[in-house]
């Protein structure tokens, strides 16, 4: 009787290892289109809430997806975000080849225009969210301005080997925050958004004199 005892005790320990040894169930990540939707939904629901009311609870019944899916692809609020305004983010450069500094940037400034007066007020709203989300202002240092700047530098570096410019511009350290300034500014100081036409004023008259005399 204690043999036979034994071995029904003995038997659940015995299905704890083996079941210890089994490989995890690994968790398929989303396809690239479903990526895709889930992204577009956080612009859509970030337009409607601002940053502070967006919630990954809001997000996930907006997408039709679990929470865990969510933090378990991004990790955090500030990084879903960042990673769907990157996703928004038009690749702009391509085929951006004049011949000319300024014409280079005038051929941007005119692919940007129509998404700068989309976004004036998100942008606006996620400025005055990075004061107090610091995580947020790295995320969206790294996937919005940094790529920024890596366009500009492209466009520098055509127009040094072509002799447009001797090197590198001082005022090159300040052109995210000229360029963002000039898109949000406008309307309160004009009443306006910053359209294409504004933009190319702008980069006639205050960008292209700081870089080619800086």
């Amino acid at each position: 009787m204690r043999s036979h005892a034994a071995s029904r005790t003995r038997a659940p320990r015995e299905f704890a290892i083996r079941t210890s040894d089994a490989p995890s169930i690994r968790r398929p990540r989303m396809t690239d289109d479903r990526e895709a939707e889930v992204l577009a939904t956080v612009v859509e629901v970030l337009r409607e809430t601002g940053y502070e009311g967006l919630t990954m609870d809001a997000i996930a019944s907006r997408a039709r997806c679990g929470k865990a899916t969510l933090y378990r692809q991004w990790h955090s609020k500030p990084q879903l975000v960042a990673a769907a305004l990157h996703a928004h983010r038009p690749t702009r450069i391509d085929g951006v080849d004049t011949g000319s500094l300024r014409g280079d940037l005038h051929s941007l400034f005119a692919r940007a225009s129509a998404q700068a007066v989309e976004d004036t007020a998100l942008m606006t709203g996620l400025a005055r969210a990075t004061l107090d989300a610091p995580e947020l202002a790295r995320a969206l240092r790294e996937t919005l301005v940094e790529p920024e700047i890596a366009e500009f530098t492209v466009f520098i570096d055509r127009a040094i080997e072509r002799g447009e410019l001797t090197g590198r511009p001082a005022a090159m350290d300040f052109l995210p925050q000229m360029i963002l300034t000039a898109v949000l500014s406008r309307p309160l100081f004009e009443g306006e958004y910053a359209d294409a036409d504004y933009l190319i004023r702008y980069l006639d008259s205050a960008l292209l004199p700081a870089l080619l005399h800086s």
